[in-house]
Parts: structure tokens; C-alpha cells; sequence
């Protein structure tokens, strides 16, 4: 099979440059490993209802006039899709139905998003302990809502969204553990000027704040030393009981299948996590890959389209026009954003599980530094770290930052898992349903 443009990825940029590049006149697939578009932001919106949208929002409900779009446009689209290989030359492997293909195009567009990053506090594998932004999606996808006293800690613009949201749902929220500094406040403030440009986010912020304090819900600043016990919360200087305790530290773009394409990619000093090299357009070095959305930047849905009408517009050699200003709006909060919700789990004490598919803990990771684990990829030979069907994505990122510290690095200096293809488990079968051509081209 072979088109102008493949697209990895239906969330907000990926079905946003769809439907560009389909206005534009090119033939155009979207392979997506979800059953349905919308990414993480809009999942559901097709079969949500006006009572679920109420509490999700009306940010949560504008996906609905893009999905519509998306499904009008017609555009081969591919959900239950897992890519697993993307070669020079724009050749896509994936697996749908049991069976692998291949697909050639003329460009490749990266629209993979964002994942909700990992905190690896001590009892984070405990029942009763989930991601805020794992509530979230099951709130979305399900309707579910948790029962008993819930309590959310991290830190972030999701966790008082993910509050309020449960809040209204009829959750009992009952705290809200901030890890913010106060120092992060003073390392926000120089670019707080570029900042108001995205002063209604702002406003929106602080608007959920004051909703949950009102409602009665505890809030604790500058926390430390988290730990889960099963029944409450611990940390430094105190304990809360709770039947779910929530966590979030941001997210952090899912970045395995542009390093296993060999692009190039910068560390985010602020955000600690890695970030494709492209232009503000999301242009690589390599002609035929396009990155948009969170796959390229956190930015937020409302960029992520933008980002991705840009890309559909790139990809048909059409100029950007007006959609390169308007994005640069969107983005202009997310400076402020970063320095001011910095991730603080960089450094898990010793019992903690880093490496969940493995049963790895930090300790395990010093002891194997100590006996001559340089980098992530030598972690794999010493304790199988990164090793398991999430390959890295889960333990990626706080392993490297376990191994450099206790060698007394820099995170970049140390760098990250090599990403091969496969970049998601294959079946024996998917790869003997591939013939000739494509089977040598999808060859491990």
C-alpha cells in the first residue's frame, strides 16, 4: 500500500491534519492502536453523553466537532493499529486484526502524543494507587468513579483538573498533596511576562483551586517523601487516609517510535524527559518525518490541533499561513508551566519499583551502577531494566536519573534506552502473516 501521508496516531493533531491533508488533495491512512479517535484528550467523545460532558468540560467537548470532522473526511483511518517499525524511506510496519502490513508513503507524520509520566514512590504498585491521568481515562472511556476517600498528589494543571472533574462526578476528594517548591515560583516568574498571552489558562487554574478548597478539600504545599501504604498516604511530616491515592507529575511526550526512526532528540531541563529536535512547525531533519501535537511538545489539545492542520498543510506543500502565529499563542503559557511544575520524583529511595514489568527497584538499579552499569543500555544486561512488554516507556526516564546520580551526572550525560524495532510486542503469527516484499522490508 502506498500514499501521500501516514499518520501514527488519532488524537487532536493527528486527525486535525487529516483532515488538512485530505482538504488539500492528498491520500491519506491513520494507524492508531486505540479503537476509536480521540487520544487521551478527547477518548470517548463519540459515545459521551451530555451528563459526562457537563463534568469533563467544554474543553473536553470540542473534540467532538473535530472527531466529526475526522469521520468526514474520507480517510482510510485504522484504529486497533500498533506500529512497531517506521524505516527510511517513510515505510510504516504495524499490526492490526493478527495480521502485519506495511504501508509506504510519501511522508510520515509522528502524532503519537503524550503518556502520563511514571512515579515511582515506595508502594506505588499497591492496589488502590493509580495515575490521576489513569482516573482520568477511565472516567472518559467508562464512566467509572471511584468510591471512599480519594487523594490526589504531584503536581501539574491535571491534578486540579482531574480533582475538580472527580469533584463533580460525586467522588469524595479529599486532599490535594502539592509537590511544587517554593523556589519553583521564583524560577517560574521571569516568564510569567510571555505568559499572559495565555491568561485565560491562567485564570482557569486558579479557578479550580479555589472550586476544591471551597468544597472542603484539604491542600498541602511544598510535600515531600510520599509513600503509599495501601490505606493512607505518608509524608514527610504527616499521613492521610485514603481508599485511592491519585498521582501525577505531568506528562511527558511518547518519544520510542521517533528514536527507534533515528531522530535526533534534545533534553527538556525543566520537564526532565527527552523531545524530538524539530522547527516551531514541526519539521525534522529527516524530509520525510513530521512530528505534531504532544508527540513533539507538551502543549496542550488545543495546540496539538494546530500543530497538526500545520502538518497536513507541510505535508501537501501548502504554506502554514496564519495557523504558525495562532500556535505560537498557544504555547506561550507553556514556559511558565514548565518551570513552575517541575517533576520531583526524580530520585526514588532504594525500595521503591522503578521497573515494574521486571520487579526492579532504585536499589536494584545503584547496586547494578555499582558493579559497572555505565548507562541505560548496559541496566538491560546487569538487571534487565527496560526489558519487558512496555520496553522502557514505564521505567525509562527514572532510571536513567537513578543512574545518574549515583554517578554523579548529568540525566543527558547518561542518556536513554536504545529503542529497536519492534517497538511493541509482535506475535510469531502477525509476522508470518507477511509475504514477500513486505516481509523483507519488515524483517527484524
Amino acid at each position: 500500500m502506498s500514499v501521500d501521508l501516514a499518520i501514527v496516531g488519532a488524537g487532536p493533531a493527528g486527525m486535525a491534519a487529516a483532515v488538512e491533508a485530505a482538504e488539500h488533495g492528498l491520500s491519506v491512512v491513520v494507524l492508531d492502536d486505540q479503537p476509536e479517535p480521540g487520544g487521551q484528550i478527547y477518548r470517548g467523545i463519540e459515545r459521551a453523553g451530555p451528563g459526562l460532558c457537563t463534568i469533563l468540560g467544554d474543553e473536553y467537548e470540542a473534540g467532538r466537532a473535530l472527531a466529526e470532522d475526522f469521520r468526514s473526511a474520507g480517510i482510510d483511518y485504522r484504529p486497533n493499529s500498533a506500529v512497531w517499525r517506521l524505516d527510511a524511506g517513510a515505510r510504516i510496519t504495524y499490526s492490526r486484526e493478527g495480521a502485519a502490513s506495511t504501508v509506504a508513503a510519501g511522508r510520515v507524520l509522528i502524532a503519537t502524543g503524550a503518556m502520563e509520566r511514571p512515579v515511582p514512590i515506595p508502594g506505588a504498585e499497591r492496589p488502590g494507587v493509580m495515575g490521576a491521568g489513569a482516573a482520568q481515562v477511565l472516567l472518559k472511556a467508562s464512566g467509572l468513579v471511584p468510591t471512599g476517600r480519594t487523594v490526589l498528589a504531584g503536581s501539574g494543571p491535571l491534578l486540579l483538573l482531574v480533582g475538580c472533574q472527580l469533584l463533580d462526578a460525586g467522588a469524595e476528594v479529599a486532599a490535594v498533596l502539592e509537590t511544587v517548591r517554593g523556589g519553583d515560583y521564583l524560577d517560574a516568574a521571569p516568564a510569567l511576562p510571555r505568559a499572559l498571552g495565555g491568561w485565560r489558562d491562567l485564570a482557569k487554574g486558579v479557578a479550580m483551586k479555589r472550586r476544591l478548597k471551597r468544597a472542603g478539600v484539604e491542600f498541602r504545599s511544598d510535600v515531600s517523601g510520599l509513600a503509599a501504604t495501601g490505606e493512607s498516604v505518608r509524608f514527610d511530616g504527616g499521613e492521610i487516609a485514603c481508599d485511592l491515592l491519585l498521582l501525577h507529575e505531568g506528562v511527558v511526550p511518547q518519544t520510542h517510535l521517533s528514536r527507534q526512526a533515528g531522530l535526533a532528540h534534545r533534553w527538556h531541563p525543566e520537564q526532565r524527559h527527552w523531545v524530538p529536535i524539530a522547527d516551531p512547525l514541526g519539521r525534522t531533519a529527516e524530509e520525510t518525518l513530521l512530528v505534531a501535537g504532544d508527540a513533539g511538545g507538551i502543549a496542550g489539545a488545543r495546540a496539538a490541533a494546530l500543530s497538526g492542520r500545520i502538518a497536513g498543510r507541510l505535508a501537501a506543500g501548502a504554506e502554514p499561513g496564519g495557523l504558525a502565529a495562532a500556535l505560537g499563542r498557544e504555547r506561550a503559557l507553556r514556559p511558565l508551566l514548565d518551570r513552575l511544575f517541575r517533576p520531583h520524583t526524580a530520585l526514588p529511595p532504594d525500595e521503591a519499583l522503578v521497573c515494574r514489568c521486571e520487579s526492579i527497584t532504585a536499589g536494584d538499579i545503584r547496586q547494578a551502577v555499582r558493579d559497572g552499569a555505565m548507562g541505560p543500555n548496559q541496566l538491560k544486561a546487569f538487571a534487565r531494566a527496560g526489558m519487558g512488554p512496555c520496553q522502557g516507556r514505564m521505567c525509562g526516564l527514572a532510571a536513567a536519573e537513578v543512574i545518574a546520580d549515583e554517578r554523579g551526572l548529568a540525566a543527558e550525560e547518561v542518556g536513554s534506552f536504545r529503542i529497536r524495532p519492534p517497538i511493541k510486542p509482535v506475535t510469531l503469527g502477525e509476522l508470518a502473516s507477511m509475504e514477500g516484499e513486505a516481509a523483507e522490508a519488515g524483517a527484524l
